[in-house]
């Protein structure tokens, strides 16, 4: 004769109904503080693309500037461009509602290209006129002849001003192996180009500059929320894991 058996069922004890509150807050807890990290860290003004190829020609940058205060808006935007290594050709793109100013430096050492010699390049450009709430952002797209040649990295140091009289200096750059500092400027990476492959490369920086960097940016942001969306996932399947393991606990009678 067969005998039927049972599945036995889990019911909570006076035990466990506390360590299982406590698994489900440390799992809310937990995701709530890996999304805070991400916001954190990506509030701050950047730009996109965030490299290029050295020496790149006819290509296309966008600072992209988020406004962070509640109770204030960004009035003012300012982007100081290195002289050391000048970036040669700068054409401001118009943008609705904001009037940029341009300012122009005479360099300490003329560059010498194929159209002639080069002694002053753009040091600055200041947007204002316009407006960034909060929970915003606007992208300020500024266009290039070429990149230099002589330099790992470019840094776009700037300055963010709110209405309410409020300067946040984006002006910091980070050491070798250092953290990110609290208001890094904008650093754009300059990659280095072999010989036999200068003509595609610079077949391939026309390319990206005719797309524009709209889709840099989005992949940018989309790459930032999967990394945000998998570290979210994994602390959920540790909490799964945690309330496995309690329902697996035998109950005592």
């Amino acid at each position: 004769m067969t005998t039927a058996t049972s599945t036995p069922t889990f019911t909570p004890t006076p035990t466990t109904r506390p360590a299982l509150r406590r698994a489900a807050l440390g799992t809310v807890l937990a995701a709530a503080a890996v999304l805070t990290a991400a916001g954190a860290a990506s509030a701050h003004v950047t730009v996109h693309p965030e490299s290029y190829a050295e020496g790149a020609t006819d290509g296309l940058l966008s600072f992209r500037v988020p406004n962070e205060e509640d109770t204030a808006s960004t009035t003012e935007v300012q982007v100081f461009l290195p002289t050391d290594h000048p970036v040669l050709g700068v054409l401001v793109r118009p943008q609705d509602g904001w009037t940029p100013k341009v300012t122009t430096t005479e360099l300490k050492t003329p560059v010498k290209t194929d159209d002639g010699t080069i002694t002053e390049a753009v040091s600055e450009i200041t947007w204002t006129g316009g407006k960034i709430t909060a929970g915003q952002y606007e992208d300020f797209d500024v266009a290039f002849g070429q990149l230099p040649d002589d330099t790992a990295q470019l840094a776009f140091k700037a300055l963010q001003t709110y209405s309410d009289g409020k300067t946040v200096r984006w002006i910091e750059e980070a050491a070798a192996g250092a953290d990110e500092p609290e208001n890094p400027a904008p650093v754009l990476k300059l990659t280095t180009v072999s010989a036999k492959s200068t003509d595609t490369a610079a077949s391939g920086t026309k390319q990206a500059a005719a797309a524009g960097t709209a889709t840099a940016a989005v992949g940018d942001s989309t790459a930032r929320g999967l990394g945000v969306a998998g570290l979210v996932v994994g602390v959920l399947g540790l909490a799964a894991a945690g309330f496995a393991v309690v329902r697996t606990r035998p109950t005592r009678s």
